[in-house]
């Protein structure tokens, strides 16, 4: 099987395409062993080797925990309901045609990509000013924590690893891996725009004067990035649908945690709630409290 589709141009070179439509199957069983894999990994292996003594919260500290523990503000679980529902648009869109269902899929294709551009471009503004930005970023301390528990995985002594700022190091990858295949699939759709009808400008396949070749890599780009987001999806259904993790999509849908999931899983001083937060919008600031 050709990982990319060829043709001939009319001036006679060999040019790219697009990808094999059979590595569409590739991501969607490749992102299913990762959750058999996991399955078992947490069935039957990952308890025995990250089990680990929690560290005891203070009564003072604990005191100053709201009981309801606000995660995400309205803003951010509105940006997720439309991203997620974009997504599964443009997928939706870009492969069942090649599966035989036949439709006006370019223009619902589109349409989806504007919204997801517009989303995505809000999130940003959103997340740089008014919530805390680096609390997705990995830092040192996620990575020494990693380290602590592949070495405990793998029988070696390690000191216990520590609880999580807001967001687990499996969370800051899995944003990361996100936030590459949207960027590619937003940016290579917006070029491609060029050359299908919408309303915002006239169709014009010479716009950008791309080469057959740049166009043919820009197509395959875009194809790579969107079966990477089918395996990316699967796995994020996955981990929301697990019932350890269920506390954290429960939040996504109202906005909070509460107060013993927090002292649960994650380290007052690496996110600071109650009265210990700053105040939102300052500079590296989150809001502390759940919005009215």
């Amino acid at each position: 099987m050709g990982l990319i589709q060829w043709a001939t141009s009319p001036w006679g070179r060999e040019v790219p395409i697009h990808i094999s439509f059979g590595l569409l199957w590739v991501s969607a069983i490749g992102g299913l062993l990762f959750l058999v894999v996991h399955a078992l990994y947490v069935g039957y292996w990952a308890k025995s080797a990250e089990a680990h003594s929690r560290e005891a919260v203070g009564t003072g500290i604990a005191s100053r925990v709201p009981e309801r523990v606000a995660r995400h503000s309205f803003g951010a679980r509105l940006f997720h309901g439309v991203m997620a529902l974009a997504m599964f648009a443009l997928l939706f869109t870009a492969f069942l045609p090649k599966m035989g269902v036949r439709f006006a899929w370019v223009t619902y294709h589109w349409i989806a990509g504007v919204v997801l551009t517009i989303s995505v471009i809000y999130h940003l503004f959103h997340a740089t000013f008014w919530l805390d930005f680096w609390s997705i970023w990995p830092d040192r301390v996620d990575i020494e924590d990693a380290a602590r528990r592949l070495r405990r995985a793998l029988g070696q002594a390690a000191p216990a690893p520590r609880k999580f700022g807001k967001y687990p190091l499996e969370n800051k990858l899995y944003h990361l891996a996100i936030l590459c295949a949207g960027l590619a699939v937003i940016g290579t759709g917006v070029l491609m725009m060029s050359r299908v009808r919408t309303p915002f400008f006239t169709r014009d396949p010479y716009l950008f004067g791309f080469s057959d070749a740049t166009w043919g890599w820009m197509y395959v780009l875009h194809g790579l990035a969107g079966i990477a987001l089918v395996a990316l999806i699967i796995a994020h259904v996955y981990f929301a649908l697990r019932p350890e993790k269920f506390f954290i999509t429960n939040s996504m849908i109202f906005g909070w945690m509460s107060r013993e999931k927090y002292l649960e899983h994650h380290d007052p001083q690496r996110w600071p709630v109650g009265e210990q937060a700053p105040e939102a919008g300052a500079a590296g600031g989150s809001k502390s409290r759940v919005p009215a």
